[in-house]
């Protein structure tokens, strides 16, 4: 080594020395303390660049050899700087290892995470067998390492351990074991641990926020956060990231709003990004969308994460157009999109049908190069299937490299909607026979499509066969699948007396399936036993009270129909409109129930005529029993021309061209009448239309669907 290059490792590792450099090439050796030195200086700022050409310095020069002192400072070193592999092997050529360096290869791989988190449990047991003591600078990153792999059992001897030893006192210990049980979910014990700490720092508070918020127990963070406050505790940052955490956790608007205050008052604050996010997407989740959008604007440095919150924030109201404007928004000002973001856009699309736009993002994901692991397939093959294109999503299944059970479920989930109960039920035997267990979810998706189907036997035999066969017992949900596939298939008395027997408590959303059946089935007598069981079990579910309207109004009891509605008045419960959404050359258009704000409604109406006029001169009678109100027969023909799912037909019969598939979203499920005439729209214009209404999709083909009117 050069005086030069001395003198530089000299003045990196603030070390004074006065070492003469020349222009030959004449070396001056360090002595052992220099290099000793200037490897603790290297190690205290994890500097790795210059730690291997000292390493080869010392080597080359003999200083290394037999040095027991700088061997150990350079497997630390190694170890600070997360070089595990060459601190191992400097480590395993040490004969007399002290506590300093075996704490140093613990916390090293303990901090490298992954599969190296065990070595440092390994490591911890050797050191023992060594006659070593552990101290308080080895246990905290032991029972690091237990809680980074959940190994409650290790970690609770660790435990054990550390209360024989006396550490427990210890707050950097005491904080090891809150954050250990933190991540084992057991805030039970982290909090006696808590209650007993004789002495408390920030950490310990904030970690027992976050961990009740992370464990979904925010009303418990609040509560710690009231102690934090009573015993003057200043708060930072990661205090308040928790606590917004929580006030999203419980939509707790007006706290969140408190706690933002705080933030505004401490202006230093407010350059935190990672604050401005939580915020965000704190507002998101109580619903403020617009004080979200004011935060997500003052932001001069937008962030990955800030257009994720907002996005996300849309997509979870319902507001798939604001969400797919803004992901617009973020590529064209060269935002960079991940895996959140992809997901969360084709959630969005799948919301109103929006199949183009998803096919572009998916274009998007190819060219960016990337990869389609498993959730983001999941999420496309959720899109396509979503949006009508089954086919599409079979094909991602298909070229899915791995497969979870989200996976698994989400094709189940798609052929059970799209009306294809068999092909549900060969997706799941192929899920077992791949050696992945069903559980509740894809068990409620399978009896689900077998409903949709008319399954009957098979959903019996897969109901029947839910604790014997795959361990799983059955939930309320389950029961509703059942209930609503027996009723529909005309079984009200089975479904009746199958509720009467359940040993819980059965659902308001099981009752309301008995009552859709009831509907369908023009059972009277038996929706009007049901009538007061609906209504106590959820006085403010305005479906249900719909669907008894319905039934008096197909009996034409108008006295009844009028009493519910005045209930309905009485409680303040409003049904949403019958909304319609169709894409045309990747823009999504909405209609409501008689919407004239459409820029192109004069042609809409004026094709509505035309449509009707032929449908007359093929057959078409309407079926004015689909509505529901006590009025002429020619209003209510008018008002069945006034439905949004035709509006959006006419529209993408005027804008598309001839053999093109139209893909129409509904909010309703859609009339009978509609369904009649869409059929026939699809014969005589030539045309495939897809329609998804709020339960399952309709492919409407040469004048038939593949519901096969059932539904």
């Amino acid at each position: 080594m050069n005086g030069s290059f001395t003198h530089k490792l000299l003045k990196h590792s603030l070390y004074t020395a006065t070492a003469t450099t020349t222009t030959t090439t004449a070396h001056f050796p360090l002595t052992s303390l220099q290099c000793g030195t200037i490897l603790q200086s290297l190690t205290n700022t994890k500097s790795f660049t210059k730690g291997p050409q000292l390493h080869a310095h010392i080597t080359v020069s003999g200083t290394l050899q037999n040095n027991t002192y700088l061997s150990t400072k350079l497997a630390a070193f190694y170890a600070s700087c997360g070089r595990m592999p060459q601190a191992q092997f400097i480590f395993d050529g040490i004969d007399f290892k002290n506590l300093f360096l075996w704490n140093f290869m613990i916390r090293g791989y303990a901090c490298n995470g992954g599969s190296s988190s065990f070595k440092s449990i390994v490591l911890y047991r050797e050191m023992l067998a060594f006659g070593w003591k552990a101290d308080k600078f080895t246990y905290p990153f032991v029972l690091k390492a237990c809680g980074y792999l959940l190994l409650v059992e290790i970690g609770r001897r660790v435990h054990g351990e550390v209360v024989v030893s006396g550490l427990d006192s210890d707050i950097y210990v005491g904080n090891s074991l809150l954050a250990m049980y933190m991540k084992f979910g057991d805030m039970g014990m982290a909090r006696i641990l808590f209650d007993r700490m004789p002495e408390r720092d920030l950490t310990s508070w904030n970690t027992m926020i976050s961990g009740y918020v992370k464990n979904e127990s925010p009303k418990e963070a609040l509560v710690v956060f009231d102690m934090m406050e009573k015993a003057r505790v200043t708060v930072d940052g990661t205090t308040l990231l928790g606590l917004l955490s929580a006030c999203a956790g419980l939509t707790a608007l007006e706290l969140g709003k408190g706690i933002h205050g705080y933030v505004v008052r401490h202006n230093a604050e407010m350059s935190n990004k990672f604050l401005r996010n939580a915020l965000i997407e704190m507002y998101c989740s109580c619903n403020s969308i617009a004080y979200a959008m004011r935060l997500f604007d003052e932001g001069k440095l937008k962030d990955t994460v800030s257009w994720n919150s907002m996005i996300s924030g849309y997509e979870q109201s319902g507001d798939a157009f604001e969400c797919l404007r803004l992901f617009c928004k973020m590529v064209k000002e060269g935002a960079l999109p991940d895996e959140v973001t992809i997901v969360t856009v084709l959630g969005a699309c799948d919301q109103i049908m929006a199949l183009q736009f998803g096919t572009s993002v998916h274009s998007f994901l190819v060219k960016k190069g990337f990869g389609v692991n498993t959730i983001v397939g999941t999420s496309l093959l959720n899109m396509y299937s979503k949006c009508g294109s089954l086919a599409s999503s079979c094909c991602v299944f298909d070229e899915m490299p791995e497969k979870n059970l989200v996976s698994w479920s989400a094709m189940v989930t798609g052929y059970g909607v799209h009306g294809r109960g068999m092909e549900a039920i060969t997706i799941f035997h192929a899920m077992i026979a791949n050696n992945v267990c069903p559980d509740e979810g894809v068990l409620t998706s399978v009896l689900s499509a077998c409903s949709h189907a008319g399954l009957v036997n098979e959903g019996r035999q897969i109901f029947h066969g839910m604790t014997t066969k795959y361990n799983v017992k059955p939930t309320p949900a389950h029961y509703s699948c059942v209930v609503d596939l027996l009723g529909r298939a005309g079984h009200l008395n089975e479904a009746y007396e199958l509720i009467k027997s359940m040993e819980v408590v059965p659902t308001d959303d099981i009752w309301a399936a008995l009552l859709s059946a009831c509907r369908l089935q023009r059972n009277m007598n038996l929706a009007e036993i049901l009538e007061q069981k609906v209504f106590e079990m959820n006085p403010k579910g305005v479906g249900s009270y719909v669907c008894l309207s319905n039934i008096y109004a197909a009996e034409k009891r108008w006295g009844d129909v009028e009493r519910v509605r005045a209930m309905v008045r009485k409680k303040g419960l409003k049904k949403p409109p019958g909304c319609s959404f169709v894409e045309v050359d990747k823009k999504v258009h909405r209609f409501l129930v008689g919407d004239r704000s459409h820029q192109q409604t004069e042609y809409i109406y004026a094709k509505l005529e035309d449509l009707k006029q032929q449908l007359k001169e093929a057959g078409y009678k309407p079926d004015t029993n689909s509505v529901f109100y006590d009025v002429d027969k020619e209003v209510k023909e008018k008002m069945l021309w006034d439905h949004s799912e035709r509006l959006a037909i006419a529209f993408a019969l005027i804008n598309t061209g001839p053999g093109t598939i139209i893909r129409i979203t509904k909010n309703l499920r859609t009339c009978g009448d509609c369904h009649t005439v869409t059929k026939l729209i699809s014969k005589l214009m030539c045309r495939e239309i897809i329609m998804r209404d709020i339960r399952r999709f309709h492919h409407f083909k040469d004048g038939s669907c593949s519901c096969s009117d059932y539904w």
